[in-house]
């Protein structure tokens, strides 16, 4: 590509399809699905997708349960990047391969985020794209582990060395063609945690780049107040 062309298009697949059981009721956010408690007022799935685009993206497909589907498109009004919702599935594998089925055509670059990452650095979004564009067909944001790791075992426990281990977030940067290949080749049963896993077990080779302690999930109710406290002091 010359300074004259203009960017491989960027489509990202933002899964929303989560209950939020983990979070309670309004002690974080509010009741109803994940992606749509409020973070500082504002729910979880816009902050997601606002970040996403800052960071560089051109197109997004929400992954989410239909009877939210008119709550989630008024949550995003405003959003100047097209925006296609389709159904989640039972898993956030079916949900994924969901989102692909409704791409057009195969787009050079893809983004898988979880929308329950709202805070998630826009740089840390074009890092991922960066990387994909410079050749890396599967690429993750990482993190180095600070806490002390044990692996626990039938008869006890051991410490495991966490200088070699890193933490795996959201968004996760692919070819296009290379995701679309692997969910192809993956048995409708095979479950993975992340789309890099999907992708590696294909044959690819996965590229790390730096991700941010600010890319937190929101799983339990002290994540969301500390995403909360983040948001109120300025730092996210």
């Amino acid at each position: 590509m010359t300074e004259h062309d203009t960017p491989e298009p960027v489509v990202a697949i933002v899964v929303a399809a989560g209950s939020g059981v983990r979070l309670g009721n309004s002690s974080a956010g509010g009741h109803g699905p994940k992606a749509l408690r409020k973070l500082s007022g504002v729910p979880l799935l816009r902050h997601s997708i606002d970040r996403l685009v800052a960071g560089g993206v051109d197109r997004v497909v929400v992954v989410s349960r239909p009877e939210f589907r008119e709550q989630m498109r008024a949550t995003l009004a405003g959003i100047d990047v097209p925006i296609t919702f389709t159904d989640g599935g039972a898993t956030r594998t079916d949900s994924v391969r969901n989102g692909l089925r409704v791409l057009e055509g195969v787009p050079p670059v893809i983004l898988v985020h979880d929308a329950a990452r709202p805070l998630v650095p826009a740089e840390v979004v074009s890092r991922v794209i960066a990387a994909v564009r410079g050749g890396s067909s599967t690429v993750i944001p990482v993190i180095s582990l600070i806490d002390s790791v044990r692996a626990v075992e039938p008869h006890g426990s051991r410490v495991v060395d966490r200088s070699g281990l890193r933490a795996v977030q959201t968004p996760q940067g692919f070819d296009g063609a290379t995701l679309i290949e692997a969910y192809d080749h993956l048995p409708a049963d095979t479950l993975f945690t992340d789309d890099a896993s999907v992708c590696e077990a294909q044959g690819s080779e996965v590229a790390l780049v730096e991700g941010s302690v600010l890319s937190m999930k929101i799983t339990r109710p002290h994540d969301f107040l500390f995403a909360e406290a983040l948001l109120q002091a300025g730092l996210a």
